[in-house]
C-alpha cells in the first residue's frame, strides 16, 4: 500500500473518531478535546498497572507492596528469594515488627535456602480432640488455603488436573461458601463451607437442608465443615455473584437459576444456640462406607459472638475451631465505604480478634483458632502465631503465587491473567498442571520461613511464639512489646501444658537442625600435631 494511501486512510479514522467525539452528548471531554479525550480514558484504564512498575516505589503499593508480590513469586518459582544490601524499608520512621532472637536455644534454624521445605509443620493441636470427637485429627499444615479459592486457584473451576500441587504442600482446602464442586474430588483434605445461602446443601427454596449436607459430606474428603457468618471480602454484606458469571457448571454446583444475579443474605441463623445446634446435628452424620481412618465429620464456625462464648464455657457444646477473618476487601468486591472505611469491620481485625477470644479461658485449649487476612506473608503469620493463631488461612498470597499481578479487577469477570475470571479465552492462558505446583512451591516456602523464624526465636513451633517474642517499634526511638500493646494476660497467646510438650516432641525429632561444627570434648585446646 503506498504511503499516501495509508497516511489518507489513517486521517479519515481520525476524522470519523473525531465527528463521533463531537456529536456524542455522553462525555462531555470527548465533546471538548475530541480525539485526545481517548488518551486520558486509556491512561486511566491502565493506572494500575502503570503505577506498579513505573511510578511507585517497593513499598507504596497496596493492598500488597511490590517487595511483598516479588517475594511470593521467587517462592512460587523456586527462586532466589533472598535481598541483598540491606531492606529498603524506612525503618528510621515507620513503624515495623522485631522478633527477639534468643541466642543459646535448642532450636537453631538450618542456614540452608531450602533447608525445611519439607519438615512436617502441623497444628499444634488435635482439632475435635478435646470435645471427643470420633474422627478428631491434627491438621497437616499450619498454612491453609483460605474459603472460596477453588476458582482464582485452578483457573475458573475447569480442569480435573487442578489439585496435585496443592496435595503435594499437605495442606487443606476451604471450599468457600460457592460448594463442594467436582473439581474439589481430585484429591486434598477438604473445609466444607456452609455460607448464608447455604450453597450446595438448600432445597428449591434456598431454605437449609440437612439431608443434601450429609450426602454432600459423605461424597467427598470433607473433614471439617464451617458455617461462615460474615467474611472480609465483604464485611458486613451478603454475597453478589452477577449473572455473567454464572455457568451452568456453576449454577448446578450451588443449585440456583441461570440468568439472574445470585444473592448471599447477610446472614441466615441469627442466633448463637440454633447454629451450634445446627453444628451438633451435622456432627452426627454417619462414617460413610470404606472412608479412610481419621476423615472427620466436625463441624465449626467462623466467627463467635459472646453469648456463643458463653455458651462454650460449659464445655457441653461448642465449635472445634474458629476462623477470625480480617477486613481488608480480599477477592470479593464491595462498596467502597464498606472495604474503605470499614464501616462493619477493622483492617487486620484478625489480631484484636484472636485477643477477644484468647480472653475466654475455656477455649484455649479446646479450640483451634485459625487467623485469615493477609497472613500469607511471614511476619504478618508471625504476629498472628504470637497473639494466639494455632494455623492461618491464606486467599490473595495464593492466587498471587499462580499468576495475579494485582490488576484489581477481580469483580469485572475481565483479570487479565486469568486467575479470577469465568472467560474462557482469559482462562485459557492458565495451565493448571504448572500452577497447582507454584502455588505448592510457595506454601513450603512460607512454611519454612515461618519455622526458621520461630527457631531463631528459640521455639520449635511457630505457635510457641508468645507475646513476648514480638515487638513493635517505632522508627529508631522505642519498641513496645506486643503484650502490652493488645493488653494481653500472662496466659494468653502461645501454647502451654501437654499441648506444647507434644508439638515439641514432634518438632524436635523432624525438623532440621542448624549449627555449625559439633561441640567439643574438651575446652583445652588440641594438642599440636608431630613434625
Amino acid at each position: 500500500m503506498r504511503p499516501k494511501v495509508v497516511l489518507s486512510t489513517a486521517v479519515a479514522a481520525l476524522g470519523g473518531v473525531a465527528a463521533h467525539d463531537l456529536l456524542q452528548k455522553r462525555h462531555s471531554l470527548m465533546r471538548n478535546f475530541p480525539v485526545i479525550a481517548h488518551a486520558r480514558f486509556a491512561l486511566e484504564t491502565i493506572g494500575p498497572e502503570l503505577r506498579q512498575y513505573i511510578v511507585t516505589s517497593n513499598d507504596e503499593e497496596r493492598p500488597f507492596s511490590r517487595d511483598q508480590r516479588t517475594w511470593i513469586y521467587a517462592s512460587s518459582k523456586l527462586k532466589n528469594n533472598y535481598v541483598g544490601f540491606g531492606t529498603d524499608n524506612a525503618v528510621e520512621d515507620a513503624e515495623y515488627v522485631v522478633f527477639k532472637q534468643h541466642t543459646f536455644s535448642d532450636a537453631v534454624p538450618p542456614t540452608g535456602v531450602h533447608a525445611g521445605e519439607h519438615v512436617w509443620l502441623p497444628c499444634p493441636k488435635v482439632l475435635g480432640g478435646p470435645r471427643g470427637r470420633r474422627d478428631a485429627f491434627r491438621p497437616d499444615s499450619v498454612v491453609n488455603i483460605s474459603g472460596d479459592e477453588l476458582r482464582v486457584v485452578v483457573g475458573a473451576m475447569r480442569s480435573p488436573r487442578s489439585t496435585p500441587g496443592q496435595n503435594c504442600a499437605g495442606c487443606q482446602h476451604n471450599t468457600g461458601e460457592g460448594g463442594l464442586s467436582p473439581h474439589h474430588r481430585h484429591g486434598g483434605d477438604l473445609i466444607l463451607q456452609i455460607g448464608t445461602a447455604y450453597f450446595g446443601c438448600r432445597d428449591d427454596e434456598g431454605r437449609f437442608d440437612l439431608d443434601k449436607l450429609r450426602k454432600v459430606v459423605e461424597s467427598a474428603p470433607v473433614r471439617a465443615i464451617e458455617i461462615k457468618l460474615s467474611q472480609g471480602a465483604k464485611p458486613g454484606l451478603g454475597g453478589m455473584l452477577p449473572a455473567a458469571k454464572i455457568t451452568e457448571e456453576i449454577a448446578a454446583i450451588r443449585g440456583i437459576p441461570m440468568g439472574t444475579d445470585c444473592a448471599s443474605p447477610v446472614a441466615a441463623c441469627r442466633v448463637p444456640r440454633r447454629r451450634l445446634a445446627c453444628s451438633t446435628s451435622s456432627r452426627r452424620s454417619p462414617r460413610r462406607p470404606g472412608s479412610r481412618s481419621g476423615s472427620s465429620r466436625q463441624s465449626a464456625t467462623c466467627c463467635s459472638g459472646r453469648t456463643s462464648s458463653r455458651q462454650m464455657r460449659s464445655g457441653s457444646r461448642g465449635v472445634d475451631f474458629i476462623t477470625i477473618d480480617g477486613g481488608e476487601g480480599g477477592t470479593g468486591a464491595a462498596p467502597l465505604v464498606f472495604s474503605d472505611a470499614r464501616l462493619a469491620a477493622l483492617p487486620g481485625r484478625v489480631r484484636p480478634g484472636l485477643r477477644a477470644l484468647r480472653a475466654a479461658p475455656a477455649s484455649r485449649t479446646d479450640v483451634v483458632f485459625i487467623g485469615s487476612g493477609k497472613l500469607g506473608l511471614p511476619d504478618n503469620a508471625l504476629v498472628a502465631f504470637a497473639l494466639g493463631a494455632d494455623m492461618v488461612n491464606i486467599a490473595r498470597e495464593a492466587m498471587m503465587a499462580i499468576g495475579c499481578i494485582q490488576s484489581q479487577k477481580c469483580h469485572t469477570d475481565h483479570c487479565p491473567t486469568g486467575v479470577a475470571t469465568q472467560n474462557t479465552w482469559l482462562a485459557h492462558g492458565l495451565d493448571p498442571t504448572l500452577k497447582s505446583v507454584r502455588l505448592a512451591n510457595y506454601i513450603r516456602t512460607l512454611r519454612r520461613d515461618l519455622l526458621k523464624v520461630s527457631e531463631a526465636c528459640g521455639v520449635w513451633h511457630p505457635a510457641l511464639l508468645d507475646a513476648d517474642d514480638v515487638e513493635i517499634l517505632d522508627g529508631n526511638r522505642h519498641g513496645t512489646p506486643l503484650r502490652e500493646i493488645y493488653g494481653y494476660e500472662p496466659s494468653w497467646g502461645g501454647l502451654s501444658g501437654q499441648i506444647r510438650a507434644e508439638i515439641e516432641a514432634v518438632m524436635s525429632a523432624t525438623g532440621p537442625r542448624g549449627g555449625s561444627a559439633p561441640s567439643s570434648a574438651s575446652s583445652e585446646p588440641a594438642p599440636r600435631a608431630e613434625s
